[in-house]
């Protein structure tokens, strides 16, 4: 289940990308002969006016193919207006337009789901004296691997105890009290998840926290939430503010990355690939349907930094080449920038597999 809503997410943003480019190659006049979702084989597909449409068979991503997009007219005997409408023969701004088409969309798109979460409204963390007298705590987190790994997220704690001691409604500072207290005794605890009451004992381990490695713990963040919902006007500006400084924090951190493994100083085991995005995706969904949201928006706006790196065979790379082209008046060898989007292509396959690698890794 968890893959397959990946997937879904992971369509869904691809398809806004490439809706993007689509619609600004139309709008600049250019020729678009196949919009495709995912990649061949092709499963099947449908022709409407000059472009077809074409469903395949891996749901990995998607595709926008623009008349002469490689510098010429890919192999096609052209007539004289539709070599006026092939990528390389349009003007640069309509060239830089189309490129950057599809990173706006998917900031866009991340913006409009940051505005409707507020909407509807979103679970705040909020602190004890902020809450009702009556407010439960509840599981906001657990660490992999932990004797609490296995405990439902959102779920409400109604008490804990070990032998003849019993904690009923506790607060986060009287849980980790109690675990603490009991140096590693087995702590039985009675939660709601749903309308069903569980009951479950585990024993605390050592070596968790790794600030407090000599401290028993179980491995669990606890805590409290409170719906806040904002009003049409109000998302619209708090939307943009977060979207903004999401933009701003993912870009610094990409630059940072970038930046040190230039020198040999990059940590990629904090980088994280599709596997590790799969299991994200899991936990935001177990944690509700506003987080499986909000972790869209995020990755919708790590897809648009990305893209604009200035790398061949990414829309930043592409876009350097029409700059070039512009500022020369002169266009680049087809050949070369065949062989530098290759080069490009393969140094992210390189970079994908090492954060692929880290991701298998940090399972055992």
């Amino acid at each position: 289940m968890t893959i397959l809503i990946f997937l879904v997410v992971l369509v869904v943003l691809i398809l806004v990308h490439e809706w993007g480019h689509f619609i600004t190659a139309k709008w600049t006049g250019m020729r678009v002969d196949e919009f495709g979702i995912g990649f061949p084989p092709k499963l099947f597909s449908w022709r409407k006016g000059e472009t077809v449409y074409s469903l395949n068979a891996l749901p990995i991503g998607g595709f926008v193919k623009i008349l002469g997009e490689n510098g010429d007219g890919d192999g096609e005997v052209l007539s004289v207006a539709d070599q006026a409408r092939t990528f390389s023969a349009r003007p640069k701004w309509a060239q830089a337009v189309v490129l950057v088409a599809g990173v706006t969309m998917n900031i866009l798109l991340a913006w409009a789901v940051l505005v409707a979460i507020l909407m509807i409204g979103t679970d705040v963390r909020v602190g004890t004296d902020s809450v009702a007298p009556d407010a439960s705590l509840l599981i906001l987190g657990v660490v992999p691997g932990s004797p609490a790994a296995d405990l439902p997220l959102k779920a409400a704690i109604l008490k804990i105890s070990h032998g003849e001691e019993v904690l009923i409604a506790p607060t986060p500072e009287s849980f980790r009290e109690f675990v603490k207290a009991g140096d590693g005794t087995p702590v039985t605890i009675t939660y709601r998840a749903g309308e069903v009451d569980e009951v479950v004992t585990i024993t605390p381990e050592r070596g968790i926290d790794a600030a407090n490695p000599d401290i028993a713990i179980l491995g669990v963040d606890t805590g409290y939430l409170e719906n806040q919902r904002y009003a049409f006007g109000p998302a619209i500006v708090e939307g943009t503010k977060q979207a903004a400084y999401m933009l701003k924090a993912i870009t610094v951190g990409l630059v940072t990355l970038l930046g040190n493994a230039i020198v040999g100083n990059a940590d990629f085991s904090q980088v994280t690939g599709p596997v590790g995005i799969v299991e994200h995706v899991g936990a935001a969904a177990a944690f509700g349907f506003t987080s499986l949201l909000y972790f869209t928006a995020v990755i919708s706006l790590n897809l648009a930094v990305i893209n604009l790196l200035p790398v061949p065979a990414l829309d930043g790379g592409r876009l350097v080449f029409v700059a070039i082209e512009a500022i020369t008046k002169r266009p680049i060898n087809p050949v070369w920038a065949g062989r530098l989007n290759l080069l490009g292509f393969a140094a992210l396959m390189l970079l994908m597999v090492i954060v692929t690698y880290n991701d298998i890794v940090k399972l055992f």
